[in-house]
């Protein structure tokens, strides 16, 4: 495989998971770790990517602005946040779970609308906080530099002493078998503790991100109430899922 394939094998699953392994893109190119290190060294030069001890993120996952144009499928995600909002009754008490398809959810939330808001995720507060009728409320703990959201074992103990009408949670991979997985321990204790808080858990997520998984696991397909893609929900791609007790929107 030539360098600019790699290149644009590794750029493609850093927009799409948001943050990835070194390892595990060895392993999707066939080629060593050292390989991979170099190009994801050349893609950082470039400015394509952001190299973490590790792996790789993207940089609409890591630069967080009002006006980020770097957000990977950004459309598609308009899409389910605008979904997601139809779930929304005024006077509502909300969990928003960090990553790009819940920031866009979070600054499409209407200025009207009387919310109690509580979040875990620094870009997803900030973003909160430019609505004026909305009562923020930031989950405080250990900060990951590479998601942007309090995790460890205080985070977690204050999230037991929620129950949100709604949680919204993303997540890296999503399989109607194995359920919600992502590579990183920490992060998914953290996303398991805002399934437990929330009275029902919404699930965003792209279609791409359908029928992959990883090695760490958030829950089972069904601990999640609703999941929202930007796909109509008899679309053939959500077959294997209409067969799980979750409801498609």
């Amino acid at each position: 495989m030539l360098k600019e394939e790699r290149y644009q094998v590794i750029l493609n699953e850093v927009e799409l998971h948001n943050r990835v392994l070194l390892t595990d893109i060895a392993e999707i190119l066939d080629v060593s770790i050292d390989t991979v290190r170099r190009d994801v060294k050349e893609l950082d030069s470039e400015n394509k990517l952001r190299k973490v001890h590790g792996g790789a993120i993207s940089l609409g996952f890591t630069n967080y602005s009002p006006r980020n144009n770097n957000i990977y499928a950004l459309p598609q995600k308009t899409k389910i946040a605008e979904k997601a909002l139809t779930l929304i009754k005024n006077e509502s008490v909300l969990l928003i779970d960090g990553g790009t398809t819940c920031l866009e959810l979070a600054r499409l939330i209407p200025h009207e609308l009387h919310l109690t808001c509580f979040t875990l995720s620094l870009p997803v507060a900030l973003e909160l906080l430019t609505k004026p009728n909305l009562e923020v409320i930031f989950i405080g703990g250990q900060l990951s530099k590479d998601a942007q959201i309090a995790i460890g074992a205080n985070a977690i103990h204050n999230l037991s002493g929620i129950k949100a009408d709604y949680g919204f949670i993303g997540t890296g991979y999503v399989d109607p078998i194995y359920g919600l997985t992502e590579f990183d321990w920490d992060i998914v204790q953290v996303k398991k503790a805002v399934v437990q808080a929330s009275k029902k858990t919404i699930l965003l997520s792209i279609s791409e991100k359908l029928n992959s998984q990883h090695r760490y696991k958030t829950c089972d397909l069904n601990a999640v109430n609703t999941m929202i893609t930007e796909l109509d929900p008899d679309d053939a791609k959500l077959q294997t899922f209409k067969n799980q007790d979750i409801h498609l929107l």
